[in-house]
């Protein structure tokens, strides 16, 4: 059955409205997979027309957004966590190599925070992983990717603090 991402957006909101901890975060990864394996829905929602980040749905009430990516090459980003937030980042096409991170030392005004690398593990289609508030991660894509990510608020309006590997 075809998902739309209005149906697919309501049930994150039920969910997220009954459970709004990690478990409800965890059962929108488990939805979340469910899209990612319909062929439809990525058509619908990852085209072609779709950047890097564009926000496709923000829940009205709850304040979570659900981002479409499409990266046309290599990109990698820096260790870090989404503030206050969370986020489920889930593989529609391509490989994600992620990297989890352990704090050494907070981040303070302008100077960055301390990490070290704890896990590296791989994101393919259908994959969904749940970040929680403070879970430190790094992507790092080497091909094309496309992937959706759900952002427990617009993270495009969150300040966030670096990190430093050492």
């Amino acid at each position: 059955m075809a998902h739309t991402l209005q149906q697919f957006a309501s049930q994150c909101h039920d969910v997220l409205k009954a459970h709004p901890g990690p478990a409800g975060r965890q059962k929108v990864a488990d939805l979340l997979k469910e899209v990612l394996v319909d062929q439809q829905f990525i058509a619908a929602n990852l085209g072609s027309n779709v950047g890097e980040r564009e926000v496709v749905y923000e829940d009205p009430e709850l304040g979570f957004c659900i981002v479409a990516h499409n990266y046309q090459g290599a990109k990698s980003s820096t260790p870090h966590d989404h503030a206050h937030s969370w986020a489920i980042y889930g593989q529609a096409r391509g490989e994600t190599e992620m990297r989890d991170y352990a704090l050494i030392e907070a981040a303070a005004g302008d100077k960055p925070g301390k990490v070290r690398q704890t896990k590296t593990y791989s994101l393919t289609p259908g994959v969904a992983h749940v970040y929680n508030e403070g879970d430190l991660h790094a992507p790092e894509r080497k091909a094309a990717t496309s992937l959706l990510r759900i952002e427990g608020t617009n993270m495009a309006k969150v300040k966030r603090a670096a990190y430093e590997v050492v």
